[in-house]
């Protein structure tokens, strides 16, 4: 029966999903570092332990209030609760049940709860032993009042604040990093300490000092001068004496060199870990951001356009002086390979991302670049920059969405506009990023004084306007050239003087504001005129 009902039991939790997202929001809400829940649970929790330390520090001679015991009370509730949840989420306890017994099944061999029930207690166990849940224990301690031997574990509530700092996990995974030099250290100064202490106590013994009266005297002294602190409360009289104080003092200076060595050389070899980090906190204010992968002129001409549209996205170089020309002009910027997995994984691609721009010099890398992306985020727009025609296919094949050809797009450009003025102004007011000058999509409506209407009729060079292309799904529209597909539709750049204009028709227009406000203007009345005569 027992069985029956814990095997029941365990296959209910699995299907509940009331109870998995139950167990996904505090689990977002504690342990989720890129949740946003846990930063202000966190900032929560720093502000009520400092209150709570000092409440419990200033008046340590006075009597407390009626209300100063219902905060502390639901202070040690909410330290209670959250040792729970931690101690609920450390591991799935239903699963452990349905793994034993589906392998007792399978191997047709009995199976035993109260094995099962141990196994799933030790791991509880498991957790209750780490660090850091032993700090959440104790840290509870000082609420109960009539134990006042117990309030000096107050100072596990500041050790508890480590929880809530992500900063202090970095400088565990320093120190953890050079643990063996530490160890080698330790081991030194503890040789140096007792010899000292020996020395010191053999030298400096009550028969011949006062001061040293005992054996811990003698090492206090030893820990003193190797620590180069020197309180002088305790001083060496006897020759003996000041030649091993002298020779712990000289000790203690290569220690502390020795240590600082160590210290320096951990942080130089997790600086750029402790940048990157920094960076990643920086992407997780933002709801959506862009990533661009290359920041050279045509990365570097993407993040201003970006900047001047007020559009968050963060910048991948694997050069070192492209990352730092980045942080130089105040973007977030990552200096590492953008091919790499983890590197996509930690900007986001699979959570705010909401497309990435592939814009390095070098077409293989972008190829490799895009295959990543594809390959983590399956609905990411990818925007592929291709410096060679024959590469274009593979981009696409890669995973691209759209592939630009910056300098092919730039000869065409010329060819198809040269001798017209106006054409260049504004290409050249848009590339000098003048005010004046703008990019605009207008719109054929039905009725419009342009709907049926060649290209050379309305004579955009006369309007001060020039005609980059027409966007169309007309099938009409087919048997013009220059046409790029765009999903369901094409674009025809620079279109024919005998181009005739459909309902539904978007017209790409470059020039200066007032020329294409105007134009818009034209085509609204020109539309109403016609909706007031149907």
């Amino acid at each position: 029966m027992l069985t029956r009902l814990l095997v029941y039991f365990a296959y209910f939790l699995k299907s509940s999903a009331r109870y998995q997202n139950t167990k996904r929001f505090f689990y977002n809400l504690l342990e989720n570092r890129d949740s946003r829940l846990k930063s202000w649970f966190d900032a929560f929790m720093i502000c009520l332990v400092m209150l709570s330390v000092f409440l419990m520090i200033y008046p340590v001679d006075a009597e407390w209030k009626q209300i100063d015991r219902w905060f502390e009370r639901c202070v040690i509730m909410l330290f209670i609760m959250e040792y729970l949840l931690r101690l609920w989420l450390y591991n799935d306890s239903h699963k452990i049940i349905l793994e034993h017994y589906e392998k007792a099944e399978y191997l047709n061999i009995p199976f035993r709860p109260a094995k099962v029930l141990w196994f799933i207690v030790a791991r509880k166990v498991e957790y209750m032993l780490t660090p850091m849940a032993l700090i959440d224990l104790l840290v509870i301690l000082p609420g109960y009042r009539p134990l006042w031997s117990l309030r000096i574990f107050v100072v596990f509530r500041l050790f508890k604040l480590f929880r809530y700092f992500s900063s202090v996990g970095i400088l565990a995974e320093i120190l953890s990093s050079k643990r063996f030099e530490l160890y080698t250290l330790a081991v030194f100064l503890g040789f140096l300490a007792f010899i000292g202490s020996t020395a010191i106590y053999l030298f400096e013994n009550p028969t011949n000092s006062a001061q040293v009266g005992s054996l811990f005297d003698a090492f206090y002294f030893s820990i003193v001068t190797l620590s180069t602190v020197g309180f002088g409360d305790i001083s060496a009289h006897t020759t003996g004496g000041r030649v091993v104080t002298m020779v712990m003092i000289l000790c203690g200076l290569g220690i502390l060199s020795f240590l600082t060595s160590i210290l320096v050389s951990a942080f130089n070899d997790k600086m750029h870990e402790l940048r990157e980090h920094r960076t990643y906190a920086g992407l997780k204010r933002y709801d959506s951001f862009v990533i661009i992968c290359g920041f050279g002129r045509v990365g570097q001409h993407i993040a201003r356009q970006l900047v001047n549209h007020r559009q968050h996205f963060v910048v991948i170089d694997i050069n070192e002086d492209g990352a730092l020309k980045a942080k130089r002009l105040g973007y977030l910027a990552i200096h590492a390979d953008a091919s790499n997995n983890e590197v996509l994984r930690n900007a986001g691609i699979n959570n705010r991302a909401s497309a990435v721009l592939c814009t390095t010099g070098n077409d293989v890398v972008n190829v490799y670049i895009t295959l990543t992306s594809r390959h983590l985020n399956v609905g990411i727009r990818i925007i592929s920059r291709a410096n060679n025609q024959e590469n274009v296919k593979k981009m696409y094949q890669a995973g691209a969405n759209n592939v630009i050809q910056p300098f092919e797009t730039a000869g065409m450009v010329i060819a198809e506009y040269i001798g017209q003025p106006v054409a260049f102004e504004a290409i050249l007011g848009i590339v000098r990023e003048e005010k004046d000058f703008i990019m605009e999509t207008l719109c054929v409506h039905p009725g419009s004084f342009v709907e049926g209407k060649t290209i050379g009729a309305l004579d955009f060079e006369q309007r001060k306007l020039m005609l980059m292309g027409v966007v169309s799904a007309n099938p009409l529209h087919s048997k013009h050239k220059n046409s790029y597909p765009i999903k369901n539709r094409h674009f025809y750049f620079n279109p024919a003087k005998y181009f005739e204009l459909q309902s539904g028709d978007l017209l790409v227009l470059l020039g200066r504001d007032v020329s294409i406000d105007y134009f818009r203007q034209q085509i609204e009345r020109s539309r109403l005129k016609f909706g007031k005569r149907l």
